[in-house]
């Protein structure tokens, strides 16, 4: 296991590295490729469709996201798009067993594959994203679905990256009778979009927020992750839709969020400040309140190939 994570390491690639799945050669024909969504609602006009707190497999296609849509008296405004062609395709039909209203706006939180690689699928539609997304989004797209397919296979089949089309910022949007706030920040990635819609009261946090499912950390800058953390807890939501993991209705996702990422943080900068190998590192136990989470075994060894020579570093030419 060390090996390979220092192999990963020294690869780089987002999606083998932070989301490490089964690897088994097994075939699923085509006609058993149904992500059986179900959209469930959890406000006035809003539904989640609530992804598996796993890593990309080909038995669950990459259905490891919380993708979410508001039904607005103007239309349909979807909130990250999900994994693949064909999982945005069985989202389209979803959303029309709900309404028959047309979708009329796509928001991607940030850039990382289960949240926009469904874009094709509306091309017909406004696709939006930070400028810093998009950027993402156009930079690693392409290596992005190499990955996904080698990890999930043939649900990822004629899955091509389609960056969002238009630019957001930060400020407040009027979409038929929903006012949505978008709120700028970073952590999680360098563009972390959240929406929060002021008519109903829900927080779409993205992957700033995990809940029962341990967080990644590919692009992460702990002392953003931590400031946007501190932004959401002063917002006075109704509900929270984290990018993984159940809606919750009170602050324990964000703080889970918190509380296991200054255990990373903490581990790595002790572990740094004692000249530890990074072999040491991986060998560290999970506390007991994470080690019930799942993957947060495996999502430790990756932030330890994501993060652990940044702290390295950061003790160099420090007094002893």
């Amino acid at each position: 296991m060390i090996a390979a994570s220092l192999r990963i390491l020294a690869r780089g690639v987002f999606v083998a590295v932070t989301l490490g799945a089964s690897l088994h050669s097994t075939h699923l024909a085509a006609e058993s490729l149904d992500y059986r969504l179900e959209p469930r609602r959890i406000a006035d006009d809003t539904w989640v469709l609530i992804g598996k707190t796993e890593d990309f497999s080909r038995s669950n296609g990459g259905n490891i996201v919380n993708t979410a849509f508001v039904v607005t008296t103007d239309g349909v405004v979807v909130v990250d798009s999900g994994p693949s062609r064909l999982y945005a395709e069985q989202l389209r039909r979803a959303i029309a067993r709900i309404t028959p209203k047309p979708v009329i706006r796509v928001f991607n939180t940030h850039h990382h594959p289960d949240h926009f690689l469904g874009n094709q699928v509306f091309a017909d539609v406004p696709t939006a994203a930070l400028a810093t997304t998009i950027s993402g989004q156009r930079q690693e797209g392409v290596a992005f679905v190499d990955n996904v397919y080698r990890l999930s296979g043939d649900w990822i089949k004629g899955t091509e990256s389609t960056p969002a089309r238009e630019t957001v910022g930060a400020g407040v949007t009027a979409i038929g009778n929903h006012e949505f706030e978008l709120i700028a920040l970073s952590g999680h990635t360098e563009g972390d979009l959240v929406l929060f819609d002021r008519s109903t009261g829900v927080l779409f946090a993205g992957d700033l927020v995990f809940y029962n499912r341990a967080p990644t950390t590919p692009h992460a800058t702990m002392a953003q992750w931590f400031a946007a953390l501190d932004r959401l807890d002063a917002i006075s939501y109704r509900m929270l839709v984290p990018g993984h993991g159940d809606p919750v209705s009170d602050r324990r996702a964000v703080e889970q969020t918190r509380r296991y990422l200054r255990w990373v943080e903490r581990a790595l900068r002790e572990a740094a400040e004692r000249g530890d190998e990074m072999a040491e590192v991986l060998g560290l136990a999970v506390p007991a309140e994470f080690s019930a989470i799942p993957l947060s075994r495996e999502e430790f060894a990756r932030s330890v190939a994501h993060l652990y020579r940044r702290y390295e570093a950061g003790t160099l030419g420090r007094p002893q």
